[in-house]
């Protein structure tokens, strides 16, 4: 007979997460590490308690904000490399609603995050309950159906026997290097506190093995013979070389060959910034370096790459005829884009295997192309020094400055953590990475609010590496509020505030597309009803300050410098405060190496919406489709 257990359907699932292990490469380590959690009347009695049960099984780590409990998860996973993972629960109604954003961020980035929102009573015994969304056609939905279409895998938990299949399937997902990404299971808020006799066995140690699926021969030889063919070929590393662990070996291979290596924002590090075969970032926010070699490549080769608009130019960048794509990806609907050869496999297996066969015939470029890229990079790194440099250092920095001053401090344990803004730009073109995780950015969602909170769940995966929100302005204002979570828990982040009055990244753009910063300055209201006044007087300092983070304020570059490195050297949450200047012509980075596609007015009367337009169809002509 079945050996059983009696214990509430939230006991049950959180003493079943607490046995939950992946295993890769022979390393063993626990799936879901802690659970996040901001209680209400759709939890607190279920899962609020069974955290209680289950404690000493189950860490505890208390949110502010839903939104920002995901994005702490999110970093969490991503700096753990995807083995490992914390679950997220909130009470019904708002609670749930706000996981949306942080589901979709995970799901885009593919990175594994459990969400348990609460869910109305599956029982109906009244009808509606607080915070139920009626609706007339449907009974059965509720507004934890906002988050299908941002999850991986989404179950409703209706019955408590079906928890069993639901939390067998949410953990599948959660480690399947293809498929993770948001898992969630709505729990009815009655349904969390029934009991259920419970089989034994469900709570058995379970270890998911985190494959790495090997090339087939047929796709591996198609590969072989597009490089051996290959003259100009051109390496895109996208975050798949960092999720696969595959840095060491895409080295290996770029030595091997002398390919060179651009990289996009999620794959930047997967070679240090003096490895001779980097070129830097790709795209719109790349290096004139790596822009050029790509609109001269006859292949490319993606390598865990999702091929986003910035990355192609919108689909402009890559100019020579003929070019031919090869794409190895874990994943057949990434390894198909852009009509590629592909081949799917594992990264690290992958590139393993090409090495392998390539190295039969000494396979490698030619002398000359390489000497072509080493010294274009050289001269790329003169525009970076010129960036970086403040001769005067009692004086306002610019945002490059204030990068420059950061990358004189760091070392190879610094982690940067940054997602929306000017600053991606900017560190995309300029930043010199030392480590394979140093370089954090999620541009996936670009999601502004995500960087101190990430920050957190970075900090709790590597407690004893310096770690960096970099925020702007506008981000701040976003999202501030976990910095009582990193007070309260003694988690010593550092943030770097720049303090630049308004939405800078989006202000450029307006711009450039016709729309005269329009919206994006923070100021006070003209008499014209545009926001072009004074500077408002908010004091973002005196904000963190107020929320018990300890604050030191930078007025020059000396004061920067200064500050950066007490920081650097704090224990406590600690932030730097600076108020940038406005870049020039010698101290501004350099401007966008290749086209984004943004639509501009077709008809308008101001010129500076007319001259855009005249300037968009002119890029939108050297468009191509690659078939």
């Amino acid at each position: 007979m079945t050996s059983t257990t009696r214990l509430t359907v939230a006991q049950a699932l959180v003493r079943f997460l607490s046995v939950q292990y992946t295993e890769r490469d022979g390393v063993r380590r626990r799936l879901i590490d802690a659970t996040w959690g901001i209680f209400g009347h759709g939890n607190v009695a279920g899962l609020g308690q069974a955290l209680i049960e289950y404690a000493d099984e189950m860490p505890y780590h208390q949110g502010r904000n839903e939104q920002s409990m995901v994005h702490a998860a999110v970093g969490y996973a991503r700096q753990s490399n995807r083995l490992a993972a914390h679950a997220v629960t909130t009470s019904i109604g708002p609670g749930a609603t706000n996981l949306v954003t942080g589901a979709a961020l995970a799901t885009i980035n593919h990175l594994p995050v459990l969400l348990l929102p609460g869910d109305t009573f599956a029982g109906r015994p009244a009808d509606p309950v607080l915070q139920q969304l009626e609706v007339p056609y449907a009974g059965d939905v509720s507004v934890n159906d906002c988050l299908r279409p941002v999850s991986k895998y989404f179950d409703r938990v209706t019955r408590p026997e079906a928890l069993i299949p639901a939390a067998l399937n949410a953990v599948r997902v959660l480690a399947d290097p293809v498929e993770t990404g948001a898992v969630t299971l709505a729990l009815p808020q009655d349904v969390q506190a029934e009991a259920y006799d419970w089989p034994d066995e469900f709570f058995a140690e379970r270890t998911w093995c985190v494959r790495r699926p090997a090339a087939d021969p047929a796709e591996l030889a198609e590969a072989v013979r597009a490089v051996r063919a290959a003259k100009r070929p051109l390496i895109i590393a996208g975050g798949g070389v960092h999720h696969s662990r595959a840095e060491a070996a895409l080295a290996d291979f770029a030595e091997a060959t002398g390919i060179p290596v651009a990289s996009t924002q999620a794959g930047k590090g997967s070679l240090n910034h003096d490895h001779p075969q980097d070129v830097g970032g790709i795209g719109h926010t790349g290096t004139a370096t790596a822009d050029e070699l790509a609109r001269l490549a006859d292949l490319v080769i993606g390598i865990g790459t999702r091929y986003t608009d910035f990355t192609t130019g919108s689909h402009t960048l890559f100019e020579r005829p003929g070019v031919r794509f090869l794409n190895l990806n874990i994943g057949a609907y990434d390894g198909h884009k852009l009509a590629g050869q592909p081949l799917i496999a594992d990264a690290r297996s992958g590139l393993t295997a090409l090495a392998g066969e390539l190295g039969r015939d000494a396979y490698r470029v030619t002398a000359s192309y390489i000497a072509e890229y080493r010294e274009d990079k050289e001269r790329w790194e003169q525009r970076v020094d010129a960036c970086y440099e403040a001769e005067e250092p009692d004086v306002r920095p610019t945002q490059p400055q204030v990068l420059g001053a950061l990358d004189e401090i760091v070392d190879e344990s610094d982690i940067l953590i940054n997602a929306a803004g000017s600053l991606p730009g900017d560190l995309h073109k300029l930043w010199r990475t030392r480590s394979f995780d140093q370089y954090h950015l999620e541009y996936g969602y670009s999601c502004m609010g995500y960087e101190i909170p990430a920050a957190i769940g970075v900090k709790l995966a590597a407690p004893d590496r310096p770690v960096w929100a970099l925020v702007g302005d506008g981000t701040y204002l976003m999202m501030p509020t976990e910095i009582v979570t990193a007070v309260q828990e003694g988690i010593a982040i550092k943030v770097l505030l720049i303090q630049n009055h308004g939405y800078a990244s989006i202000g450029g753009l307006s711009e450039s597309v016709g729309g005269e910063r329009f919206g994006t300055a923070y100021r006070h209201q003209a008499d014209d009803g545009t926001y072009t006044g004074a500077p408002l007087p908010v004091d973002l300092a005196a904000n963190a300050a107020s929320l018990g983070m300890r604050v030191l304020r930078a007025k020059t570059v000396g004061d920067l410098r200064e500050a950066l490195a007490v920081a650097r050297a704090a224990d406590t949450p600690t932030c730097v405060y600076v108020e940038t200047e406005t870049a020039d012509t010698v101290s501004g980075a350099p401007p966008a190496q290749a086209w984004w596609d943004v639509p501009v007015a077709a008809t308008a009367t101001r010129s500076s919406a007319v001259k855009a337009r005249e300037l968009y169809e002119r890029h939108v002509s050297t468009r191509r489709r690659h078939l």
